[in-house]
């Protein structure tokens, strides 16, 4: 089988001794299910560890794809005494699930490991084996075209397997990234999805499956609602480690349910606009360090520039590490998104030649928002992008530590799409507002918002909530915070 085809068809099959000890820790709940259903059962080794483990069970259904699992499925679960045991090669994006969960006798458990791939990760390998595609979870604008509407093929599933579930008694455990996991129950909680008693279990990907990536066991009950809209998490397939608890607070999900509803009333009012620095798709061309006098880019090529449209850089490791003075310098082809590049032609003829000579790299960058935009265009830039002094945080790192930023050599200093920034007037205000997001009740507040699992455990979303009033009357600074937070609406006096 090629890596293209085992990464289509989610063939990472669940090792004997995992499948197990999911079993193990559903039985200790007292689980006594009639059925077991496997939408992708693979090589079978789940729905083995649920009739070897959950002697209840009297029914068997494994589905997939491929109809070599099919076949070793068959074999290895045979007839089963007492079993009626149905192994069909089935395409999951096919299946009617309400349809077929309306006819499984009793209680039933779905077990699986679907696939740990995104839609766009298919499109890339000209993959089949996906659902048509659709902004399922309505997102706008920006978002829809670009990240957010991405999501693992996973998600997917595992959300038209709970809607099929809605008018059954059944238990969902699932073997999943477990980001995949909370998107998931968001989903199922924001559109009123029957499910109750959920959980979530760490794993060890790399040991089990040779993948880095944090992974779980989700575990979900169906068919009734509780009112309650917080999972458990747990560090390891047990109850025993409880690490926290996330939840739904509105429509958007918290890491930390506990701590959240210790710091929610600094919840509030966005003073100060947050948003993430240039993008441009083109790090080798785009960034550049100073070497003898001159300007190197990251093909190492000697590069003769105006320094009209270059500025101070910096990224997410030098905000999470302390390093403000900057050592890089990126190439801004437009102050507002949508001007037009024309004008540096005229003025500024090198840097002209230079974009010219690496055009190929600039016009194949892949992303839908260069489509019909200026050549040579960037994102992620306006007024606020060349303010004399911005607060700013890194997006990739766990350690959240907000800086105060300011200027190199009489230009701004900007800071890369990793990073996320704000703009002020003065060094003292953002000097100000840096110590308020420093303060311990404000990082409380942001640690109880934020998965640190994630990729960007820190993004604009999240920073968006944090009101600094309030977290100035918290740390007894009002008085002080009057002189700033007086608008909500700072950039529109930005000249």
């Amino acid at each position: 089988m090629t890596k293209k085809t085992k990464i289509e068809y989610g063939d990472f099959q669940t090792p004997v001794s995992l499948a197990r000890e999911i079993c193990r820790l559903l039985g200790t709940q007292g689980l006594t299910p009639d059925s077991v259903v496997e939408p992708t059962c693979g090589a079978g080794s789940l729905l083995h560890g649920s009739i070897s483990t959950l002697r209840s069970i009297k029914h068997v259904y494994g589905f997939d794809i491929n109809p070599s699992h099919v076949a070793s499925t068959r074999n290895r679960l045979g007839t089963g005494e007492n079993l009626s045991v149905e192994i069909r090669a089935k395409d999951f994006f096919q299946m009617d699930w309400a349809s077929f969960f309306a006819e499984v006798p009793g209680s039933i458990l779905v077990i699986g490991n679907p696939p740990w791939v995104t839609n766009a990760a298919l499109g890339v390998l000209c993959g089949e084996n996906l659902p048509e595609k659709s902004n399922f979870q309505k997102h706008a604008g920006l978002a829809a075209k670009t990240g957010k509407a991405n999501f693992d093929i996973s998600e997917w599933m595992l959300i038209r397997l709970l809607e099929g579930l809605q008018q059954r008694d059944a238990c969902l455990a699932m073997l999943c990234k477990t980001g995949t996991a909370r998107k998931t129950l968001r989903y199922a909680w924001v559109n009123h999805l029957p499910i109750h008693s959920a959980s979530i279990h760490s794993i060890d990907a790399a040991a089990h499956f040779g993948v880095s990536a944090p992974a779980c066991l989700l575990v979900a009950r169906t068919g009734k609602h509780s009112g309650q809209r917080s999972a458990s998490v747990y560090a390891d397939l047990s109850f025993d480690r409880k690490i926290s608890r996330v939840g739904l607070m509105g429509k958007e999900l918290v890491a930390d349910v506990d701590d959240y509803e210790a710091t929610r009333d600094l919840d509030g009012i966005e003073y100060y606009k947050w948003r993430s620095g240039v993008k441009h798709d083109a790090v080798r061309v785009m960034e550049f360090t100073r070497q003898g006098g001159h300007y190197v880019n990251g093909l190492n090529e000697v590069c003769d520039l105006e320094d009209d449209y270059l500025y101070p850089l910096l990224k997410s490791s030098d905000l999470a590490n302390n390093r403000l003075t900057p050592t890089r310098f990126i190439l801004v082809t437009q102050r507002r998104v949508g001007d037009n590049t024309e004008t540096i032609r005229a003025t500024a003829p090198r840097t002209w030649a230079y974009l010219l000579a690496h055009a190929e790299r600039l016009d194949g960058r892949k992303s839908i928002v260069y489509r019909g935009r200026a050549r040579f265009s960037i994102f992620g830039v306006g007024d606020y992008t060349f303010a004399s002094w911005k607060v700013a945080v890194a997006g990739l790192y766990k350690n959240i530590h907000f800086r105060c930023v300011g200027n190199a050599n009489g230009k701004p200093i900007l800071v890369d799409d990793t990073c996320y920034c704000t703009a002020c007037k003065t060094r003292r205000e953002a000097r100000f507002i840096t110590d308020l997001l420093n303060a311990d009740i404000s990082r409380r507040f942001i640690h109880s918002l934020i998965f640190f699992d994630a990729k960007r455990p820190i993004n604009a979303e999240v920073l968006r909530r944090i009101d600094l009033m309030k977290v100035a009357q918290k740390t007894r600074l009002t008085e002080e915070a009057k002189e700033y937070l007086v608008s909500a609406a700072f950039e529109a006096a930005l000249p």
